[in-house]
């Protein structure tokens, strides 16, 4: 902007190719990525409360299924309803054997 300016204070090389079109140009995008950067930080701001939310509803949920198992217990159907599975309904692990090498 400024060496335009050192060659003439009303640069118009066509008709809407002037200095103060261009200037007037550069002020509106600068608004302009003024307001998206605002709006991108009220996003961040939204997206950390989000974040927060989850959180407590997980440590809840957590309690939640807690508190049903306490009361009716881990094997109970209320605690499969829930969310939980039955201790009855868990897979055993299976151990595999280790072959055994001939001398």
């Amino acid at each position: 902007m400024a060496g335009l300016k050192m060659i003439s204070e009303e640069l118009e090389l066509e008709k809407s190719l002037t200095l103060g079109s261009f200037t007037t140009s550069i002020e509106q995008i600068r608004t302009r990525l003024k307001a998206y950067n605002s709006l991108l930080a009220q996003i961040d701001v939204a997206q950390a409360e989000l974040v927060e939310e989850e959180k407590r509803l997980k440590h809840m949920t957590s309690d939640m299924l807690t508190g049903v198992a306490s009361k009716y217990g881990k094997d109970s159907y209320e605690y499969k309803l829930a969310g939980g599975t039955r201790r009855s309904e868990r897979k055993r692990p299976v151990h595999k054997s280790k072959p055994v090498l001939p001398d």
